[in-house]
């Protein structure tokens, strides 16, 4: 979604050397946050899944491993956030790996 915020007039020189106000529109654009949520599941043992955390969402091992017990404990765990095109490589590469996870 695209917000315009204000609306203001500065003059500017055209190009056959008259000056000319115009109008100048700032735009703030909203980008709406999409997660990758990773789900728990009995196959993948703590060690895959704190491996591919660190190797695909370039988690440090401690958050990767918090990321791990959190699946484990609550059935699903937010592991990274950001926009959607950058967060699909991301869970395919989850995936290939074996392990459940969407975007939300």
């Amino acid at each position: 979604m695209i917000t315009f915020t204000s609306e203001n007039r500065i003059p500017m020189k055209l190009h056959h050397g008259t000056e000319q106000e115009l109008d100048v529109l700032e735009v703030s654009e909203t980008v709406q946050a999409s997660k990758l949520i990773l789900f728990n599941d009995d196959v993948n043992t703590f060690d895959h899944v704190i491996t591919s955390l660190i190797e695909v969402c370039n988690h440090e091992p401690m958050q990767a491993e918090q990321c791990a017990l959190l699946v484990h404990y609550t059935g699903k765990c937010a592991v990274k956030e950001g926009q959607f095109n950058t967060l699909e490589p991301l869970c395919t590469s989850l995936h290939d790996r074996g392990l459940s996870a969407e975007i939300q």
